[in-house]
């Protein structure tokens, strides 16, 4: 088929229903039970606390709080790195790095913050790192890795071994702000004590990030947008692997419809589940604007809007991200997106093969999701994702769209956060935010491969 052909296909599928979800439970890992006062669990796993806001960390601050999202990676010692966002701001004192009214704050140089609030309010938000032996389920090491941001979020790891962290804030310079606000960092996934030189990613972008993740075969970033109104972005560095030297930013948007609104809010049945639309990307302008209208101006010239795009995570040639309030009853959706064989080429080219996006889960049923927040994509396939609630849980999902439990939350009134699981897929990593914890959880994983 020709190039042309596969165009005018593309075109065609947008009308197409392949499938449809299976919106039920399927076994999964068995029913969950209760493991202790904390925590639901199938049986045949256990968890374990590996980090608690307030410990003191090997660095001499201590243990952050409100952790969010995290990432993996191997170490060349067999250990594993755990890199992980800390949501606070400059007000957050109570969940300070630096003790009891900051009284820490100069055990590091003002150069290492990337906004020291003039020395009276340092924002507060910013990575730490863990080193982790899975064989002993000991952590080695921790440390802070990133100091100076505020409300990052979530973020998402990338080919080449670092992890991206996301402010999920906009703010200008001012008599309390040093710099602006709204930005991706870039972190180094390493063992040492080390904390980075803060320098914001400002082209991909300043808005409120939630996550991103990268294709490792284009090196193009895509990232979510936390906003009732938010947009999809997608990032195609100069140079692959070195977002530093700048690119182009650009929305996504449906070729048949302008400026589509996903969310289903008032318009119910505008996407079908199961169904792949033609899309595309639409280039920004005034990425770096002190105005807080990026999404606002995107939505005008064409961009779809989705509600409160949150987790993002690249699978297996496709990426997936979750919209937390998105959906006829403001339960959630989950989204699957497909690139083009031609994927961040000229656009005439990419044209010839439009890239694909699926409205993956909106069962609009509360018993199967709940504010999907973070997610990641198993091991064995399927999505996994946390949901944000009193009463939260770790949902998996299946391609066919049945859905299983993982874990439930029955001792704090608090999200789960960060869902992600050991390169060797033998630990599944958590937080439950408002209480400061980070678990690891452990168990027959192995049980999905096999079903």
């Amino acid at each position: 088929m020709s190039a042309i052909s596969l165009g005018f296909s593309g075109l065609r599928t947008f009308a197409q229903n392949e499938k449809s979800n299976n919106f039920h439970f399927n076994n999964g890992f068995g029913p969950l039970k209760d493991f202790d006062e904390l925590m639901r669990l199938p049986a045949g796993f256990s968890y374990k606390v590996i980090a608690r806001k307030g410990d003191k960390m090997n660095d001499g601050l201590f243990l952050p709080g409100r952790p969010d999202g995290m990432g993996t990676f191997s170490t060349a010692k067999g250990k594993l790195i755990l890199i992980r966002n800390h949501e606070n701001s400059a007000i957050n004192t109570e969940e300070s790095a630096f003790g009891e009214q900051n009284k820490l704050l100069s055990k590091i140089k003002k150069e290492k913050f990337f906004d020291y609030g003039f020395g009276k309010t340092p924002h507060l938000g910013g990575t730490t790192t863990t080193v982790y032996n899975e064989s002993t389920q000991k952590v080695e090491n921790v440390f802070m890795s990133l100091a100076g941001t505020s409300r990052n979020c979530a973020g998402g790891i990338t080919p080449w071994g670092s992890w991206i962290t996301c402010e999920e804030d906009f703010l200008n310079k001012n008599e309390n702000n040093e710099d602006g606000h709204g930005y991706n960092f870039e972190v180094p996934a390493t063992e040492k004590i080390k904390l980075k030189y803060p320098v914001p990613l400002r082209a991909m972008g300043k808005f409120n990030h939630e996550a991103v993740c990268i294709d490792p075969k284009t090196g193009i970033v895509y990232q979510t947008e936390d906003r009732h109104e938010g947009l999809i972005y997608r990032f195609i560095p100069k140079v692959k692997g070195k977002l530093h030297e700048g690119g182009k930013l650009q929305a996504l948007a449906f070729v048949w419809k302008k400026s589509m609104d996903t969310r289903h809010w008032e318009q119910p049945d505008t996407l079908i589940p199961g169904t792949k639309y033609a899309v595309k990307w639409i280039d920004l302008q005034g990425i770096d604007s002190e105005v807080d209208d990026l999404r606002l101006r995107g939505f005008e010239i064409g961009a779809a809007c989705f509600a409160r795009g949150e987790g993002m995570w690249f699978g297996n040639s496709e990426l997936y991200f979750a919209c937390t309030n998105g959906g006829a009853r403001k339960l959630g959706q989950i989204f699957r997106y497909i690139p083009s064989p031609f994927e961040g080429s000229e656009k005439e080219k990419e044209a010839a093969y439009y890239p694909r996006l699926e409205l993956f889960a909106e069962p609009n049923n509360s018993e199967l999701l709940r504010y999907a927040d973070n997610l990641t994509v198993g091991p064995w396939g399927d999505v996994v994702f946390c949901e944000d609630n009193k009463k939260p849980r770790i949902m998996g999902i299946t391609p066919s769209g049945q859905y299983y439990p993982i874990a439930e939350n029955i001792g704090h009134a608090s999200e789960f956060a960060g869902v992600c699981f050991s390169p060797s897929g033998k630990t599944l990593f958590v937080n439950i935010q408002e209480a400061g914890l980070t678990l690891a959880i452990t168990g027959p994983w192995q049980k999905r491969k096999q079903s």
